[in-house]
């Protein structure tokens, strides 16, 4: 095994990191415990995960219908599911 020569010297001068120390580094959420992560205010990548009963799809909607709907404000899918949910057969 190869041994990594410390980053730190006696004098605590940090030396120049090469290329081999930067391959071996690691994303913060990958070696921090969840609890300093939320201390450091280190917040999860990514979009939140859903529900779990709902399902994305693509569907094609007239261009003045869905600006219509956004101009309802914020929550305005849920209103629209709300909709069809209502209107299904």
């Amino acid at each position: 095994m190869k041994t990594v020569k410390p980053l730190i010297d006696d004098d605590g001068e940090v030396r120049e990191l090469t290329a081999e120390d930067f391959a071996r580094f690691r994303p913060a959420h990958e070696v921090l415990p969840l609890e300093l992560q939320k201390v450091l205010g280190i917040k999860p990548r990514g979009r939140p995960a859903g529900s779990g009963d709902t399902e994305q799809i693509a569907i094609r909607i007239q261009k003045e219908v869905l600006a219509r709907w956004r101009a309802t404000g914020k929550g305005w899918q849920t209103r629209a599911a709300a909709v069809l949910a209502a209107h299904a057969p």
